[in-house]
């Protein structure tokens, strides 16, 4: 498996793909992400990252049936692997414990 970090954009994608479930490719996941965080994101930079964050080991990916309204096209579905699952669990996990070390302040 190459590289197990994620960065924030990553860690972004990888929970969208969790909320989509079985309806996660990349239109889905990038329309998800903007209502949920309100950025504008270019389709090729969501593309590249489902790509990346499948070599990595954390998305597995499967071709959906062509459909005339894609001009036959078929769609490529993403899902996650146990080791994407492990990997948000970490930074989740990390994310906690540095929130939870910031000092009081009155």
């Amino acid at each position: 498996m190459k590289g197990t970090n994620l960065g924030e954009f990553e860690e972004l994608i990888l929970l969208t793909v969790c909320i989509l479930f079985e309806n996660a490719y990349g239109v889905t996941v990038m329309q998800e992400l903007e209502k949920q965080t309100g950025r504008s994101l270019s389709i090729s930079a969501v593309h590249a990252a489902l790509i990346r964050l499948e070599k990595k080991g954390f998305l597995t990916s499967r071709m959906g049936g062509a459909t005339q309204a894609r001009g036959g096209r078929r769609k490529r579905y993403f899902q996650i692997t146990d080791s994407g699952k492990a990997a948000l669990t970490e930074m989740r996990r990390i994310r906690e414990k540095l929130w939870q070390m910031i000092p009081e302040t009155g």
